[in-house]
This record gives C-alpha cells, structure tokens and sequence, in this order.
C-alpha cells in the first residue's frame, strides 16, 4: 500500500514520490530514496508549469558497473533465466494486473513529467498490460521444432536467452516504449538494464517497484536513471552486455551502434522519421483531415511516426486544406492545462526543445521556404479553454507550411514538434515520389478508398510501417521497426521475442550401440569396417577414407 498524506480531513493516496533512485539489486536496501553521495541528482519538471515534480538521483558508473554485475550473477544462477517458461508467464500476468490496477496514477505522473494531455495518456497507458499479457501467452504456448536431420539423428532446437541485455529509452512515450522493450525481454528470460529519459524517468521507475511487487526477482531488472552522454554510454559499453536496444535520435543511433559493434552485441534500434501522408483524391475529405490531424498533433508531434508531410493531390486539395486548417484552428482554440481531460494538446517537453523548434521555424519563415499558414510562434498567453497560463510552460501550437521546397529543413529534418509541411502532387507516380523523398523511413500513410491503390502505394513505400485510412495503430503483435536511417531491428510480435533469444541446436544420435561403435570409428584400421556407411552428416563411402575421396565427399556437400 503506498503512502497516504492528510489534506485537511482527507487522506488521499501520494501520486508520486518526491525524489527517487536507482533501481537495482545492489541499490535495494537504501530503498526508493537513495543516497546522492557520488551521484548527480537530476530535476524532473513539469513542462506545462515549469514546477519541479520530484528530484531523481543518478546512477554512478560504479552502480553501473555493480549493476550489470548482479544482473549477470542473477542470469547465471537461473533465478529467473532458467524458471519454466510457464513460471514466467505466470509472473508476467500478475504483473499485468498490478499495472492496471496503477494505470490512472501513472497517467497522471505521466502527464505531469512530459506536458502531454491526460485523456492521451489515459488513452495510452490503458493499453500497456496487453504487451505483458501478449508475451505471457507467447511463453505458454511457444514450442522448439525438430529439424529434419539426416541419418538416426534427433535435431531439436530451442530459443534461449541471450544474457544481461541493456534498454535506453525517450520521454515521448516513456512507460510505453520501456514496456515494449522490457516485457519480451524478461519473458524470454534475460536480465535487464534500463536506463530512461532524464526528462522523463518517474513512471519506469514507479513500474521497476511493480515488477518487484509481482515477483521478478532482485537482479533481473535494474532501472538506472542518468544522463545518456555518461550513464548510457558507461551501460551499452560494458563488455558483459548482450543485447542493445534503443529508441533515439538516428545521430545517438550511430553513436551508439559503434560502441555495440566494438562488444559483437546485438543491437535494436528504432530511430528518426519524418512521415509522409499521402492523401488522393478519391479518400473521403472528412476522415482523411480528421485522420491527418490525429496524425500529425498527438504527442504534440513528439512521435517518431508522427505525420510531419502532408502529400495531398490536386483534385481535393481545397477541400481537404479547409478542413484541415479548421481543425487545428479548433486543437488550438482548445488548448489548455494538460490535466483538464477536455485539453486538446499539450507542451512540448522543456524549454530547450522548444528553442530548438522555433528556431528550425523562423529559419524556414527567413529563407521563405513556403508558406507559414498557421501557427509559428510559442503560446503565451491565457488559454480560451481554461484560463490556463500558457506563459509558464512550453507550448507550441500546431503549425502548418505550404509548398516548401525539399531542400528545405523543414522537409529534410526532424523537427519532433507539432510543425507539418503541405505539398501538392498531380499522379500516383509524383506522389510517390513525395512520399519516398526522405533519408527516414519508419512511418507512413495513406488515404483512399481505392483498394487496388493502397495495396500497390504501400507496397512501394519506404517504411517499415504503412497505414491505410488511419495512423498511429499499434498492438503487441505487429512488428515495429524502420527503414533507411530509422533504425535497424523491429520491436513487438514474434520478431522481438527472438530477437530477445538465440537458437540452440542440440544433436542427439539415437542408433544403437552396435550401429554408433561401427559409424563413429572414422579411424578404423580394417579396411572393410572404415567402408561401412556412416551417419556423421550422411556420409556414404565405398573407398577407404583416403584424402582425394575425402576432399570430392566435401565439394560435393555429402559430409559435415
């Protein structure tokens, strides 16, 4: 039961803890709150108000390498690696219903620490006990297969896990994304270490207490707070990690990649975008704007997939433009505090990202790379929703750009804000184009009532993912994962789950000891007992095992 605090005559449950810690085997008996001693302590604010929520102590490279250490020491003991897989699924769906049972709470923790509104957090967090529930049912009914061997061999193979696996993770989406990484990687049976946003970590943290609670032993997941320039450097580094997956920018990407690659690890990387929407002129006017704006304004455009090129061909575009700009001016009119459940858009996530989005804008304002049709600036004033005090926090409304040029960096770049660029084409050949003119290719979509036509666009598109009349779906099944310089690697479904695991080939003879004394004798001395058939690899000889029939037996495939 968490804490209560007394308002007035009222006792009403703490939401959250004002200061956390690392959360790792090693760092447990000094509780949620640790020591700072040696350790940086980070300010978590609330980017709608500017307020502190709660203080967060890094982990030192000492905890990291400490860390690891258990998590290895755990691996290798089995207290989790080597549980019955029917064992940890069980685990898995109790864990499942704790993080129901916490789901409003954590909505609102994670509304505070990223300015998102709390009917999308709400929305979202609702959903995360089925990524759990998914990788439960993979591990009660996922079976190893017989390979078809040749001669009286039993072949079975097996997934196994990989070891002490390592997770960093943004602010966009923090318990989301953690999740998607976490729950096949502990399900598959590795030891895990994660390290969150520093903007964003309270909500990881809140749900590494729930592991514990739901009966994930000490050691199999840490939580380890910190900087990524020292802390996720120190964490992906290490030589004992076996797998790396990130969600980052594609430059930390590339950063990253070249520490993994130096430790042979595995690597997971979901990256940049810069999705295209592409809108003929058969889709239905009134979905495809509604559908464009979900696309484009949800997270207050911090989604790597989130809609960022409006491609709309001739034929609707006025009618599709007037619908689109009346419903942002109506997102915008709407905008308020993030906790009123009737706010339409939230903040971006601190002060600096917003700096960094109004300069990208008032570059393109300057060089007149298009037109500014809406938006542009930062909000400062009152909100007409609620009088909220827009000047207090990082807002940014949604902004729209007409006809830039693909030279522009309002085309080229990621902006990871609520800025979109609109651009006309005439055919599906030049539409295409548009859609393909990217270095990113993780998300796109596509709207039309033409069924032929979707398949074929899709099918042509640079993405890992393509929605047809609608954005922003996922589920624990489907794969996740870009193209181009969107990543390497694909989360979800059974891709993560292996992905998480190797493949162990066991090899058993099963001839009888008569027929194993003859066929294993390779270096038999009597002539007549080496020309018998053998069963290592299906070997069949009628010569003494001389070098030349030796090296023809082997060109020509029939030996191991």
């Amino acid at each position: 039961m968490r804490v209560v605090k007394r308002l007035g005559t009222q006792l009403e449950p703490v939401l959250h803890r004002s200061r956390y810690g690392p959360f790792a085997a090693h760092l447990l008996l000094e509780g949620p709150i640790a020591s700072d001693e040696g350790r940086e302590v980070i300010s978590v604010t609330n980017p709608a108000t500017g307020e502190e929520l709660s203080t967060v102590v890094s982990a030192s490279p000492d905890d990291v390498r400490v860390a690891i250490h258990d998590a290895h020491q755990a691996f290798k003991l089995g207290v989790w690696s080597k549980t019955p897989a029917i064992q940890r699924a069980a685990v898995l769906s109790i864990l499942a219903q704790h993080l129901e049972e916490n789901i409003l709470r954590l909505a609102r923790i994670e509304s505070m620490q990223t300015g998102r509104t709390i009917r999308e957090m709400t929305a979202q967090l609702g959903r995360l006990p089925e990524w759990l529930d998914y990788y439960a049912a993979l591990l009660r009914t996922h079976s190893a297969y017989v390979a078809p061997t040749q001669g009286p061999l039993l072949n079975y193979v097996q997934r196994v896990p990989l070891g002490v696996v390592a997770q960093i993770t943004p602010f966009n989406h923090p318990l989301l994304i953690a999740l998607k990484k976490i729950a096949p990687a502990i399900a598959t049976g590795n030891s895990v270490v994660v390290k969150p946003s520093e903007l964003a970590p309270m909500t990881v943290l809140e749900f590494a207490e729930l592991t514990a609670e739901a009966g994930v032993p000490p050691g199999v997941l840490s939580v380890l707070p910190g900087y990524g320039r020292t802390i996720g450097k120190e964490i992906v580094s290490h030589p004992l990690i076996r797998k790396v997956d990130i969600t980052a920018g594609t430059s930390t990407g590339r950063e990253l990649g070249s520490l993994v690659g130096g430790n042979l690890a595995a690597y997971t990387a979901e990256l940049g975008g810069k999705a295209p929407i592409v809108v003929f002129d058969d889709a239905d006017p009134i979905s495809a704007a509604n559908g464009a704006a979900f696309a484009c304004f949800v997270a207050s455009g911090q989604t790597c997939v989130s809609g960022t090129r409006l491609i709309v061909q001739d034929g609707i575009y006025d009618e599709f433009m007037s619908l689109f700009l009346a419903k942002v001016n109506s997102i915008t009119r709407r905008m308020g505090n993030p906790l009123n459940p009737k706010s339409t858009m939230g903040t971006v996530i601190s002060q600096s990202h917003l700096q960094r989005i109004e300069s990208i804008v008032q570059r393109g304002k300057a060089k007149s790379h298009g037109k500014l049709l809406v938006g542009g600036e930062r909000l400062t004033g009152k909100s007409e929703l609620d009088g909220f005090d827009f000047s207090k926090g990082s807002f940014f409304p949604p902004t729209v750009f007409e006809n830039v040029s693909l030279e522009s960096e309002l085309w080229r770049e990621e902006i990871f804000g609520p800025v979109v660029v609109v651009k006309r084409f005439s055919d599906e050949k030049r539409g295409l184009q548009l859609a393909n003119a990217s270095k990113y290719g993780l998300g796109a979509g596509i709207w039309t009532r033409d069924l032929s036509k979707a398949h074929r666009i899709s099918a042509e598109i640079e993405a890992g993912l393509v929605w047809v009349n609608t954005h922003h779906r996922n589920d624990p099944s489907s794969p996740w994962g870009g193209m181009k310089e969107s990543g390497i690697g694909r989360e979800n479904g059974l891709e993560a789950f292996e992905a998480y695991t190797q493949s162990k080939s066991t090899i058993v003879n099963i001839a009888t000891v008569e027929e194993t004394r003859q066929a294993q004798d390779w270096f038999a001395e009597d002539e007549e007992q080496a020309s018998t058939s053998r069963i290592d690899g299906g070997l069949r000889s009628s010569h003494p095992p001389d070098e030349e029939c030796v090296v023809l037996e082997m060109v020509s495939g029939e030996t191991a």
